[in-house]
């Protein structure tokens, strides 16, 4: 138990000397015993024996001694140290530290986990051992504080630096401390993983914060938003109050204008009553006063003759004006009518400043780009106010650049959003678009009116005038829509045995026109589809084609057929029944071969090697070869110089064959007549091959710089059929040597 308490103690102070603990326990037995020196076990040294066994100072007489005594052992001291390091073994000394400290299984998972740390502790421990044994070594002659501020400046000069990170203390340690110090208990990670995993959280704290100051910055904003929407309302509803009110004091201003007129009306008339009145009194007086003063000056004529004439003649005036009826009453009264103002309106104006105004007339969004469909489309509009809406009306109606009396039928939605789809439309039309907000004061004015298109119906491809080769085809397809489109997209699918169905290898988009010419890889299946284009959008996708590029496929233009020549339901067969009238009088196109009984393919438009064969009848003569776009219908193939073909004629010896251009041929024999002949066209090498496809022979070559792309061209000169086979790979017997 001594011992075991003891080695506790020496672990507590492991801080403060960090080399002591490092410090292998010396073995009982050893030379240096015989030779009088004594080591103590490890565990006196940082207890109270230490200070009998060392003392602080030493007499100059002890010290002598104890020198001669140091140099007598010096050579023992080197001999045990060289033993020791030959004999020393870290895994063994750890081992068995390991069992004095009591330490379990469970530490050799926290060795693994310190890994080349204790390659470390290796590389600095037996200098140390070897210091602290030849220290022993020399008898005690040094003190104890000696010994152990030198033991002390090593380990300061030699202190491990952090190397693992304490989980449970949050701190780096050493690996030392971790197998002997305070942490041997707990939970110890790699630094550089602590650092990385600190780094991490400490990125992702960052985050967090830059997301708050992000979130912070966007409510600021939006404050601030407010702040300036509560400004604007406030000006708004200012002015508003202002104009109300101006308009209030204007009806006042105008209702007492009216009054005051009235007023003032009434006031003249009620004077020129009075006016007139007064002079009609006036005018009473003045005829009183007069026929007064008469009849005192006829009261004073003496004469009484002169007396009776003017009193007769006074009399009657004075019954004539007696007999007048003079009005006493007043025409007018002083007072004025009472009169009460109507404030109704003002009142109502008054009323008004709370009431919800009509709104703003909206405004309607141009068309963005592909936001429709054949049969629809999504109109979107805004109102730039802060006035209140109930609903909004929008009306369209089809664009048309015909001028008819018959006006185009308004359609009208109501709707609550600010966006409307539109449905059952007609593909790639114009429609015309205007939209008006409402509430309960009333309904704004419209829009101002805006175009909009949908999008085009899906093409339509001509099977029929597809052309390919091993590395390109030619697709042509026609428009469905009476309006033109901007542009057309090509969707190509290499067709694969992948459970998940095709896949889009390419598209080709912004084609202008209705035909493309597409470079593909060699003996691949291929899906084709079309898309028209426009500013609505795109179309569906048109009924896909399949095309081969295992070979050159062409098919026979049907407009350069001869009248007797029939093509069978394959696409691929010629037939002629009769030819008893060439020249007959069927009806006949403008580009259809007039005598000879021929037919011409579409063309050839690709550089390159191209190959098809013939299958043909013994008993059926025939040319075949190809001829340029002009050349002349009412001729026969092989005479001029636009055409170069293989005839078979029956003659009563033999089956001549000739190689005709420009009517020449040269003189080749044929022993073997071919039932299956292979055409190969070579643009490059501006050759044009024969071969007898069932034996592999080569038969005639034609060497002519071909100007211009040609057309594959086939004619019946007897009854019989040709069976034109396209889409073959070119054989290899096909190189000349």
């Amino acid at each position: 138990m001594s011992s075991r308490s003891g080695s506790t103690r020496e672990y507590e102070t492991s801080d403060r000397s960090p080399g002591l603990s490092a410090f292998p326990p010396v073995p009982e037995s050893s030379e240096s015993e015989a030779e009088g020196l004594i080591f103590y076990h490890m565990d006196l040294y940082g207890s109270k024996e230490r200070f009998d066994i060392f003392p602080k100072e030493l007499t100059g007489q002890e010290d002598r001694s104890r020198g001669d005594t140091r140099k007598e052992s010096a050579l023992s001291s080197e001999k045990f140290q060289c033993s020791q390091e030959a004999e020393y073994d870290l895994e063994k000394e750890v081992a068995e530290l390991a069992k004095m400290y009591g330490l379990d299984e469970d530490r050799e998972k926290e060795l693994e986990l310190l890994g080349g740390h204790l390659e470390m502790v290796e590389s600095r421990w037996p200098p140390a051992r070897t210091e602290k044994a030849g220290s022993q070594g020399s008898g005690g002659g040094l003190s104890s504080s000696g010994m152990s501020d030198e033991w002390n400046s090593q380990a300061a000069s030699e202190e491990e630096a952090a190397d693992v990170f304490c989980s449970t203390c949050k701190m780096p340690i050493r690996a030392f401390d971790k197998l002997f110090g305070e942490h041997k208990d707990h939970e110890v990670a790699q630094l550089p993983s602590a650092v990385e995993s600190e780094k991490e959280e400490i990125h992702k704290n960052m985050c967090k914060l830059e997301e708050q100051i992000a979130q912070v910055e966007n409510f600021a904003s939006h404050l601030e938003e407010i702040f300036i929407t509560v400004e604007e309302n406030f000006g708004r509803q200012e002015q508003n109050f202002e104009v109300h009110y101006n308009d209030a004091v204007q009806v006042l201003a105008q209702k007492y204008e009216e009054q005051l007129e009235a007023l003032g009306e009434e006031k003249r008339q009620k004077l020129e009553a009075l006016y007139g009145q007064l002079v009609s009194c006036g005018e009473h007086l003045d005829t009183c006063k007069e026929l007064t003063d008469a009849t005192q000056e006829l009261y004073l004529e003496n004469d009484k003759a002169n007396f009776m004439k003017a009193a007769v003649t006074m009399v009657d005036r004075l019954e004539e004006f007696l007999k007048k009826e003079v009005d006493l009453e007043l025409s007018t009264l002083p007072d004025f009518e009472e009169r009460v103002i109507d404030f109704s309106e003002v009142e109502q104006l008054m009323n008004s400043i709370n009431t919800i105004p009509a709104p703003c007339a909206p405004v309607i969004n141009p068309q963005a780009p592909n936001t429709a469909t054949g049969t629809s489309l999504r109109v979107c509009w805004g109102l730039f106010s802060d006035d209140t809406v109930e609903c909004y009306q929008l009306c369209y109606k089809p664009v048309s650049n015909e001028r008819s009396s018959d006006e185009q039928a308004e359609h009208t939605l109501k709707v609550k959003e600010t966006y409307c789809t539109i449905t059952n439309l007609f593909p790639n039309t114009q429609y015309e678009f205007w939209v008006s907000a409402l509430n309960a004061s009333g309904i704004s004015p419209p829009s101002e009116r805006t175009v909009y298109v949908t999008a085009p119906s899906p093409p339509t491809i001509k099977n029929k005038k597809i052309r390919s080769c091993e590395n390109a085809a030619l697709v042509c397809w026609e428009s469905r829509d009476i309006n033109p489109v901007d542009s057309y997209t090509v969707e190509l699918s290499k067709l694969t045995d992948e459970e998940n169905g095709d896949t889009i290898t390419e598209s080709i988009v912004g084609i202008p026109n209705c035909e493309v010419l597409i470079h593909l890889q060699p003996t691949q299946s291929y899906r084709i589809c079309i898309r028209a284009l426009n500013l609505g959008g795109s179309s569906e996708r048109s009924e896909p084609v399949l095309i081969h590029t295992t070979g050159t496929y062409f098919c026979l233009n049907e407009d350069t057929a001869h009248p007797l020549l029939a093509i069978l339901d394959d696409g691929f067969t010629i037939a002629c029944d009769e030819l008893e009238n060439p020249e007959c009088d069927l009806p006949v196109y403008d580009n259809s071969f007039t005598r000879c009984i021929g037919i011409l393919g579409s063309l050839i438009p690709f550089p390159g090697k191209h190959y098809w064969e013939v299958e043909v009848e013994e008993d059926t003569e025939y040319r075949i070869g190809v001829a340029f776009e002009n050349t002349p219908r009412h001729g026969y193939l092989g005479a001029n110089n636009s055409s170069w073909c293989m005839r078979h004629i029956i003659t009563p010896s033999r089956h001549k064959y000739e190689f005709l251009h420009s009517g020449m041929t040269p003189d080749i024999r044929i022993t073997i007549p071919p039932t299956r002949i292979g055409i190969l066209l070579d643009y490059e090498n501006c050759r044009l091959s024969f071969f007898n496809a069932d034996i592999a022979q080569h038969l005639y070559a034609f060497n002519s710089h071909f100007q211009h792309y040609v057309h594959p061209c086939f004619a019946l000169e007897t009854p019989g059929i040709l069976r034109i086979h396209t889409g073959i790979a070119i054989p290899p017997w096909t190189a000349l040597p």
